[in-house]
């Protein structure tokens, strides 16, 4: 929680105020006292050595990525909506049908997908259209409902598949006696980092636009600062969806694609990420 508002104080406190620094400190803090009782403890709340294993590193790094691409495209196209195109809150919401719409109908076909390629290459295509999805909001953001649309898709249908396989992964790192684990892990993954890319996208809003977001009539300037903040957000998003992809594959490329899913497997994903 820390880490998060340190952000927000650095950009209306601004960096030669105390209160940023402090907070950042605590959290610095924070988590090195966390990460030392959790090493230590008999029966830890997070075991780390769970979490570094390959197959359940790379699942949480997949998941993590898909939760900070929905969330902070989801936040961001919101705002875009509504604030800078003026579309009503009803209008707004028929707006993010297609991210709801591929959700949900995609669900029938991630299994056979899988099936198809394999778990490996079925993470690396739906992790790559996360990507792609958050690219082509942050450089096409700006020509029309059209790319949003598309951005929108591609996040949804790479999040559904990463979904499923990156959670079918950590189940299949861990040992038969500590998967009860695995959907604790998955979940909180998603969680944090849908959390972090709200922060991170709100915080360069925060810092780029000056005045009253939410007032009624923006200026020719503060409709050029979000218009630049939405691309800098959606570009940074996209970057560290990356990284983490990157990392995941990175950590499974000498693992055999077998070993990534089976379709009893896929079938417990399924029921997980639904």
């Amino acid at each position: 929680m820390l880490a998060l508002v340190a952000p927000t104080l650095f950009v209306n406190e601004g960096t030669g105020s105390w209160e940023p620094w402090t907070v950042t400190a605590a959290a610095a803090v924070g988590a090195v006292l966390f990460l030392l009782r959790e090493l230590s403890a008999r029966h830890p709340l997070l075991d780390l050595r769970l979490v570094a294993r390959p197959l359940v590193s790379s699942g949480l790094a997949h998941k993590a990525a898909a939760g900070l691409a929905t969330a902070g495209l989801g936040y961001l196209v919101t705002l875009q909506l509504q604030l800078d195109w003026g579309w009503t809150p009803g209008l707004a919401a028929i707006g993010m049908l297609p991210q709801v719409i591929v959700l949900v109908a995609a669900g029938p076909f991630v299994n056979p997908l899988v099936e198809r390629v394999g778990g490996g290459r079925a993470a690396w295509l739906g992790a790559t259209a996360v990507v792609f999805g958050l690219a082509v909001y942050g450089l096409l953001n700006g020509f029309g409902y059209v790319w949003v649309a598309i951005a929108l898709v591609l996040v949804a249908a790479g999040m559904r598949v990463v979904g499923v396989v990156a959670a079918v992964n950590v189940f299949r790192g861990l040992p038969k006696n500590r998967t009860s684990i695995g959907a604790a892990l998955t979940d909180t993954a998603t969680e944090v980092t849908s959390g972090v890319g709200i922060a991170v996208s709100g915080t360069i809003l925060a810092a780029l636009f000056t005045g009253d977001i939410a007032a009624s009539n923006w200026s020719p300037r503060q409709t050029t600062q979000f218009h630049e903040a939405v691309t800098i957000a959606g570009l940074t998003l996209t970057a560290v969806a990356a990284a983490l992809v990157g990392w995941a594959i990175l950590r499974t490329r000498n693992a055999a694609d077998g070993q990534a899913s089976t379709p009893a497997a896929d079938g417990i994903g399924e029921k997980i990420t639904a």
